[in-house]
């Protein structure tokens, strides 16, 4: 990606000025922050020294998050000022949006509260109000927060680790959301909203579609997952990280970590008679999901619960059927694209796939990664009553099994569905989780630096937006793969690797969020976590490992 630098050959300790100072002035608005020597700044960053200064647009994801941030500011400003008596609480995962959610009793939302939340943004947008960072005390921020009735602001501060708290301030509105900021109102034009009872919806622009707001897309299955994942939340109190929190020091730690397996074990239970219902249509159940969502641990704990019910299917690797790498188109660095789907001989897959669903016998084959090509492998036959479970990256692409019929096909998309907040207008980033399950994952069973693992982590997303998100419309069952304790307990193995990260490193500011985040959770030890868990995918221990 190419950036805008800047000249700062003329800046010193006498001439020092903000990165927003010596922008062109018609440039000014199309940028949201930069980067100084590799690390994240804001616009409001004052050089002290000639440095290597580039701009960050809606193309580079850290510009975006810092974007989205501002955003969920300005909302929650608009929103106070219009209807003071008002709680919101802010949330992902529907359609790559911000979703606000109206928490005051007996209040719904309708189309002339949306126009008057957005006509308030248009005027606070059109004056430009600057947003200022300050540094308080914890005392100063926790009386802000008692002034403006966000008890849930207050309830966090008793776990935060340090005496200061950063606190931004906007023509007398001051609140505090987790990340960098735009410098003013007047930056903020690039959103759309709309209703979504019991709330509304705002999209902004995404750099996995370069720099646009994608078109919004309602999913039922999605918006039934999430409704009942927050539900859930609520009812045995841990929707935020302060309740999560006093929960386990209130009640214990295994009584934490048994509620919410067990949960996983309800959705299981409902998976599993959802399957039995229409056995005798099913002989593919097809399992995706994107990176770190816990796919081969749920793969063999669905295999357990069918097995259960006297239904006995077969795990088969869509990863045998790779190409040899000779085979195997590059992408657009001119690297081999392991990810795509010409990645794999659809066309054999297809063919023995069909094959088994007819009673017939197939030799199947089994990739050699040494060697770096398919060997023969087990010859097998399955019965009319036994699915064939497959996983992976394509396994709810139709492409790959284009012969079989869709009523042969049960899909299942899996994610974690995160409705965890750390209080209620700084929700817990759904990618953020997966990409600490992966460092840790990584690091443990692949020796990879934190660094290393942040570095693919773009590559990572490029591929699940290319192959996955597309085709996850239409499944059949999402399953949440969130365990609310989780974060509890990968505090321990995912903070001494991502301290390593020197300051210096162009991951460093990623690193130090998800570090500040992690410390806001009590600790809980790894030993009373089940061995069945789908948390032992990535800290180890699972009795699933080979």
């Amino acid at each position: 990606m190419k950036y805008k630098t800047l000249d700062t050959s003329f800046i010193s300790k006498d001439n020092q000025k903000r990165i927003l100072d010596i922008i062109p002035a018609e440039e000014k608005y199309s940028y949201v922050a930069a980067t100084v020597n590799n690390r994240i700044r804001e616009l409001t960053y004052v050089l002290k020294e000639p440095s290597d200064v580039k701009l960050l647009d809606f193309k580079d994801t850290q510009a975006v998050k810092i974007y989205e941030t501002s955003l969920r500011y300005l909302v929650a400003m608009a929103t106070h000022r219009l209807y003071p008596q008002l709680d919101i609480r802010f949330s992902y995962n529907i359609s790559r949006s911000i979703f606000c959610q109206i928490l005051t009793p007996g209040f719904h939302t309708d189309l002339k509260f949306v126009d008057s939340i957005q006509a308030e943004m248009q005027r606070l947008i059109k004056a430009d109000l600057p947003i200022e960072r300050k540094l308080v005390t914890r005392e100063e921020a926790a009386e802000i927060y008692k002034a403006n009735h966000c008890d849930d602001k207050i309830d966090i501060l008793k776990y935060r680790p340090d005496d200061k708290v950063h606190l931004y301030s906007c023509d007398g509105y001051v609140n505090y959301l987790y990340g960098y900021m735009v410098p003013s109102t007047g930056f903020l034009t690039h959103y759309k909203m709309k209703l979504f009872a019991p709330g509304f919806i705002i999209q902004y622009p995404r750099a996995e579609c370069g720099g646009i707001i994608p078109e919004f897309e309602e999913d039922r299955t999605f918006g039934r997952t999430l409704k009942e994942s927050y539900q859930w939340a609520v009812k045995v109190g841990t929707e935020t990280v302060s309740k999560i929190n006093e929960y386990v020091l209130k009640n214990g730690s295994v009584d934490f970590i048994n509620m919410c397996e067990s949960n996983h074990n309800n959705m299981l239970a409902e998976l599993g008679k959802k399957i039995q219902q229409d056995i005798d249509s099913i002989r593919l159940i097809c399992i995706a999901g994107p990176s770190s969502s816990g796919k081969t641990t749920f793969a063999n704990r669905l295999r357990i619960e069918l097995l259960s019910l006297g239904i006995k299917p077969i795990r088969i690797s869509i990863d045998d059927y790779y190409k040899p790498k000779s085979e195997i188109p590059l992408d657009e660095n001119g690297e081999v694209d392991l990810e795509c789907l010409q990645a794999l001989d659809t066309e054999l897959f297809n063919s023995d796939m069909l094959r088994l669903i007819n009673g017939e016998e197939v030799q199947l084959p089994r990739f050699d990664f040494k060697l770096g090509k398919r060997v023969p492998g087990r010859i097998l036959k399955v019965d009319q009553n036994q699915p064939i479970i497959i996983e992976g990256i394509h396994a709810l692409n139709d492409e790959l099994t284009p012969d079989i019929t869709k009523h042969q096909k049960f899909k299942i998309y899996i994610a974690p569905q995160a409705q965890i907040c750390l209080d209620n207008h700084n929700p817990l980033s759904l990618t953020d989780l997966r990409l600490l399950r992966r460092i840790v994952r990584d690091n443990k069973f692949r020796k990879s630096s934190a660094e290393e693992t942040i570095s693919m982590w773009p590559s990572v997303r490029r591929g699940e937006f290319k192959w996955i998100y597309k085709n996850q419309e239409g499944a059949d069952y999402v399953f949440n793969s969130l365990l609310p304790y989780e974060l509890c307990v990968m505090k321990k193995h995912a903070l001494p690797i991502l301290t390593k990260i020197p300051n210096d490193s162009p991951y460093y500011i990623k690193a130090n969020r998800l570090i500040k985040f992690l410390k806001y959770f009590v600790d809980i030890d790894d030993e009373v976590v089940p061995n069945n868990s789908l948390m032992r995918e990535f800290i180890g221990g699972s009795c699933f490992e080979a």
